[in-house]
């Protein structure tokens, strides 16, 4: 089969977003969604050990930490508030409660975001998947 025609049946095989995404942030191959996507912490693991997918593709760059600051950011604003309003701590029982909370919750959050995106750039087709 010539190579034309492989890339012809690659561009017709239907990615649906939603399970590819889904997979990502469970932190497995937005493909197969058996393989595990990362080596290390946020490190992408270059293939798949499942379906050998090329995963070396993937250009997550700062969009991962952009939305893990942005839901934790909104979610520390609101816990922020009630903590407040509710229990009025002392200033710096405040600050370091929830600048422990922030950062654990970051940290938590950030693999799962990188997995999000890479999941959303291989169902999208983006930068060589």
């Amino acid at each position: 089969m010539s190579e034309l025609a492989i890339n012809a049946h690659d561009d017709s095989e239907e990615r649906p977003i939603k399970p590819a995404i889904m997979n990502g942030m469970r932190l497995k191959c937005p493909k197969c969604g058996e393989g595990k996507l990362l080596h290390s912490y946020i490190k992408v693991n270059d293939e798949c050990s499942n379906c050998d997918l090329d995963l070396s593709h993937q250009r997550a760059d700062d969009g991962p930490a952009y939305l893990t600051i942005l839901i934790v950011g909104h979610l520390m604003g609101f816990a922020l508030h009630i903590a407040w309003v509710t229990w009025r701590p002392e200033p710096w029982v405040l600050a370091l409660s929830m600048s422990v909370i922030a950062v654990v919750g970051a940290l938590a959050l950030l693999p799962v975001m990188k997995g999000l995106i890479v999941g959303y750039q291989w169902a999208k087709r983006m930068h060589g998947f």
